[in-house]
């Protein structure tokens, strides 16, 4: 087992009306936006900060974020702590270093496509770069542990995969801090990388990051989002494909608390033909003021003949005061599609279930905790780490003691 404990600066670096469409309170089912959210960006995706204006909440990605929560992060004004630490366990067969701002790697697999993205990109000052050669199949994940200890910090991450690699990448945030950062999945031709990315953060962290992934010919991506505390947390994976045949696989699961703000929004761009996505994210949320946002953006583009994806969106409120946004967009520019759509709902238990089982004897809150645990069960058993499988579940249990218990 090869280990790299990283400093602070190593891969995170310190800092330099009415509801709208889409949108739904406690009990009410989701209405489903049409357009497109992703060709309506306020500027187009750079590496210079300069080139994005500071958002005031009136466009279009940045609508539903709570800019005042933000610490700074969004104009720049975040002062620079740093207090961000990065361990990295890797087994044999992997190599991991700490990179400069020149390295030829960073920036492969996307560009910034909103002003924290590119303030992170154009602030940090070290990279960690996490390589699995080609035809290396590990038997062992990667374990990247991010932990804040109160700063504020920029940061940038590669793992990238060469052809026939196969890989699992769990990255774990704990602790406080106020971070944004950009990770980059590069996969090879035949690759295939299951990443599980979880966010189970003290209750007054800031996390806003973008996940860029490329897809190479014929490899298998997986991800697996797991959204448990902070006090904001932005997330916005995309993925493109760099050949044909390439499939992607994008899992979520949030559990959203009285005051938090989680919002995931997703971008799959199927720019080359015969590819594969398919999207499933499910939330659940209590407590006053609790805002969930989901954002799932899909556009095959005209060269793209014969894709075939899907997405959908899920949330389960468990109290009053609860907010869900849940807006599923879909662009096609051809006709030559194997198949395409999208759905989204939000509502509370259900009813006949909790019957059903309290018929058989099982008291109300052990029903309710039941029914919540079946709604998460399929997107937990994507995980396939049973040391994490197991601590996500006790998680739920957790969150659900406060809400029903």
């Amino acid at each position: 087992m090869a280990e790299a404990q990283n400093s602070p600066t190593s891969g995170y670096a310190p800092a330099g009306g009415p509801p709208p469409v889409g949108s739904t309170t406690a009990g009410s089912i989701a209405v489903a936006a049409e357009s497109t959210v992703a060709t309506r960006m306020s500027a187009p995706p750079s590496f210079d900060v300069a080139d994005f204006p500071v958002p005031h909440g009136r466009e279009e990605e940045w609508r539903f974020t709570p800019l005042d929560r933000l610490r700074g992060l969004h104009d720049g004004t975040a002062t620079a702590t740093g207090g961000v630490k990065v361990a990295v366990e890797a087994p044999e067969g992997v190599t991991v270093e700490t990179v400069g701002r020149d390295d030829a790697r960073l920036g492969r697999a996307g560009t910034p496509v909103d002003r924290v993205a590119a303030q992170a990109y154009s602030a940090f000052e070290q990279a960690s770069v996490v390589t699995v050669a080609k035809e290396t199949v590990l038997t062992e994940p990667i374990r990247i542990a991010v932990h804040g200890e109160g700063g504020t910090a920029y940061g940038h991450q590669v793992i990238e995969l060469g052809a026939f690699a196969e890989a699992l990448v769990v990255i774990d945030h704990t602790g406080d801090a106020v971070l944004a950062a950009n990770v980059d999945f590069v996969l090879g031709d035949g690759a295939k990388l299951t990443v599980v990315s979880v966010q189970d953060w003290d209750d007054k962290a800031v996390h806003v990051a973008q996940h860029n992934t490329l897809i190479g010919r014929d490899a298998s991506f997986k991800s697996v989002v797991v959204t448990f505390g902070g006090d904001v947390v932005r997330l916005h994976p995309r993925v493109s494909y760099a050949g044909p045949g390439g499939e992607a696989e994008l899992f979520g699961l949030y559990l959203t608390d009285k005051g938090q703000h989680q919002e995931h929004r997703l971008l799959v761009d199927h720019n080359v033909p015969h590819c594969k996505s398919n999207v499933v994210y499910k939330g659940a949320l209590q407590g006053d003021d609790a805002h969930a946002v989901w954002i799932g953006d899909v556009l095959i583009e005209a060269k793209a003949e014969g894709t075939d994806t899907y997405e959908m969106n899920r949330n389960l409120v468990l109290t009053d005061g609860a907010r869900v946004d849940s807006v599923p967009n879909l662009e096609i520019e051809t006709g030559e599609i194997v198949g395409a759509g999208h759905a989204s709902a939000t509502g509370r238990f259900d009813d006949e279930q909790l019957f059903y089982l309290m018929a058989r004897g099982i008291p109300e809150q052990d029903a309710r905790r039941l029914v919540v645990r079946g709604f998460f069960a399929e997107l937990v058993q994507q995980i396939g780490l049973p040391d994490i499988e197991e601590r996500l579940l006790a998680k739920i249990e957790e969150e659900l003691e406060a809400a029903v218990g």
